[in-house]
């Protein structure tokens, strides 16, 4: 046994002690979302920036670990929809997101021999959202608390509690990465966010009966919940809508989407070995 264990340490030894590089560093760019208020499968007339916080560990040459806290920030409205309903319905939300991540990357080449690389990496993340909303004087409107589709009203057991503000999401990309000196790493990257919630932007179902959201929420509730009565010159307003009328599509998550430029400074470690962009340039005698 003890022969089998220093064996496999032995041929362990490389993969741990190549490359145990750790790097610093931050991301910035844009911020988009996909969802209910979006016709499209991203509107990006609504891209809003990011930026974030980076952390990775080289495991091997093709292996790195990562993680980081990033924010940015997701909007959506109806307005911009060349749908004649959609455009009537006349919602729209901002929210801002904070996300902690971990994951991997698994580099398709060995950037240390060929300077750069392209990757793809996965992992899962915490985040949390807060969706709002503005009325015709510009103040902002709080969307969670107000139950715009029966979220926690005896009245409709079926949709459950408040949705969570804090929750999972399982993030996805692609990027590249390219050795710029001994010390920096230049790349750009996207990622995609697979959420477990329907309500980013506050809309997943059906409209519940009018009388009963004014009962237990107030007026605001209602005004809220459709503003297609609301004269805004792009449509004839109209009432607010039969109970169990559809509001939006359950059928499909939110997703919230985060691309940007890298900047990562190494630290520590290293075996000596890891070329640079001008360490590969022919030396002028």
């Amino acid at each position: 046994m003890k022969k089998i264990l220093g064996f496999v340490l032995m041929l362990s030894t490389p993969v741990f002690t190549y490359a145990q590089d750790w790097h610093v560093g931050l991301i910035g760019g844009i911020s988009n979302y996909s969802g209910d208020l979006n016709e499209k499968r991203v509107d990006f007339k609504y891209t809003r920036p990011m930026v974030g916080l980076m952390v990775k560990k080289d495991i091997n040459r093709f292996l790195t670990l990562r993680g980081g806290f990033s924010f940015g920030m997701i909007a959506g409205a109806d307005s911009t929809n060349k749908s004649a309903a959609l455009v009537a319905r006349n919602l729209s939300f901002r929210s801002p997101i904070w996300e902690g991540h971990l994951g991997a990357e698994l580099n398709i080449l060995d950037i240390d021999d060929k300077g750069f690389t392209p990757y793809i990496f996965a992992g899962v993340s915490l985040f949390s959202f807060y969706p709002t909303t503005r009325d015709s004087a510009g103040n902002k409107i709080a969307l969670r608390r107000l139950s715009t589709e029966g979220q926690g009203l005896p009245q409709y057991p079926e949709r459950g509690n408040q949705y969570a503000l804090h929750q999972i999401s399982i993030p996805f990309g692609v990027g590249f990465k390219y050795i710029f000196t001994e010390k920096f790493t230049l790349g750009i990257e996207t990622g995609l966010r697979a959420t477990f919630t329907d309500y980013l932007d506050d809309v997943s179902t059906t409209y519940i009966d009018q009388n009963t959201l004014l009962a237990e929420r107030g007026q605001t509730a209602v005004d809220f919940a459709w503003r297609g009565d609301e004269g805004s010159g792009k449509f004839t307003p109209s009432p607010y809508p039969m109970d169990g009328a559809q509001r939006g599509s359950p059928k499909y998550k939110d997703w919230y989407i985060f691309t940007g430029i890298t900047v990562m400074y190494r630290i520590g470690g290293g075996n000596g070995m890891r070329s640079t962009n001008f360490s590969r340039c022919p030396r002028v005698n």
